[in-house]
């Protein structure tokens, strides 16, 4: 089935494409939830109304997540948490923890989702994670991680 894709979906495409799916995926993932519709032609129509509407939605969302990385560059954002003997942490740090610490502290609002990790940290000292903003702008923040 070919759907016009209403928001960016991962491993599917951009908004605004066309692209073809499964059947069941449009019907009962994409669709539900308004990331995509139908391609008929009425529909094709007014996607061609649309894209200039699209494009600069999108140039302002690259703009806010540039101003966003400038924000975030060079911040060091500090933990304490308990931990044993050698530096291990009882527990770990996640990508939730860093992404609470940023808004308490800088007032910067992320999603914990776009803060890519390997693996939770899970041992005192500085680590860099990176911040994936947009496609194309990413951050990286440095976490500091300390025993109480």
């Amino acid at each position: 089935m070919q759907v016009i894709l209403l928001q960016d979906v991962k491993g599917i495409g951009r908004a605004g494409e066309v692209v073809k799916v499964s059947d069941g995926h449009a019907r009962n993932f994409l669709i539900p939830r308004k990331a995509a519709m139908e391609a008929t032609q009425a529909n094709l129509k007014t996607l061609e109304r649309r894209k200039q509407e699209i494009e600069a939605q999108r140039e302002v969302d690259q703009a806010r997540a540039t101003e966003l990385k400038e924000q975030i560059e060079g911040k060091t954002v500090h933990l304490l948490t308990k931990a044993g003997e050698g530096g291990r942490l009882f527990g770990a740090i996640t990508s939730k923890d860093i992404a609470d610490v940023l808004e308490k502290d800088f007032s910067i609002v992320i999603d914990k989702k776009k803060i890519v990790m390997e693996a939770p940290i899970k041992q005192v000292g500085l680590s860099e994670v990176e911040i994936k903003l947009f496609p194309g702008v990413s951050a990286l923040c440095k976490v500091d991680v300390k025993a109480q």
